[in-house]
């Protein structure tokens, strides 16, 4: 099973810590993070990264449900 990542362009501000937790699974290009696939593995590190963004660009989603980032 996966979910799915989702990176908010407008909000992106390409802090590189997704990139840095998880660089198999999200990378910078010129201006924006972005993930590799826009489905990812069901792990801690994903969850971790969408916690880590500090414009909070990153959602991470199991069908219709939010899990990333944490409250």
């Amino acid at each position: 099973m996966t979910w799915k990542a989702e990176i908010d362009r407008g909000r992106c501000m390409a802090s590189g810590m997704c990139a840095g937790i998880a660089p198999d699974l999200f990378v910078l290009d010129e201006e924006h993070a972005r993930p590799l696939s826009e489905e990812v593995p069901r792990e801690e590190r994903v969850l971790d990264a969408a916690d880590s963004c500090p414009a909070l660009a990153i959602t991470i989603r199991d069908g219709t449900t939010t899990v990333g980032p944490r409250p």
